[in-house]
């Protein structure tokens, strides 16, 4: 399987920052795993987008998959009682 290169928008990585370290670590993980698998078990795909969403803990990830161009982007990262209510 080819491998998908993984890009994270400017304000998903600044939400990334901001999380704690203890759990920055986690997600980031996460994130990168996206690269050999972008649907991975247990991901959702969003109602009304072409988004995906994936848990990690407490936290959401939120990306989009360009199967053309083998390209994940994440759009949004943060916590599950705030990350639906910005979008």
């Amino acid at each position: 399987m080819a491998s998908y290169k993984v890009l994270i928008k400017r304000s998903a990585a600044k939400e990334l920052e901001a999380l704690p370290a203890k759990d920055r670590g986690r997600v980031a993980a996460r994130i990168h795993q996206l690269s050999s698998d972008p649907r991975p078990p247990g991901c959702e795909k969003l109602s009304g987008d072409d988004r995906y969403r994936i848990r990690q803990g407490d936290y959401r990830i939120i990306y989009s998959v360009e199967d053309k161009v083998l390209t994940v982007m994440v759009v949004t990262v943060g916590h599950r009682r705030d990350i639906y209510r910005k979008r």
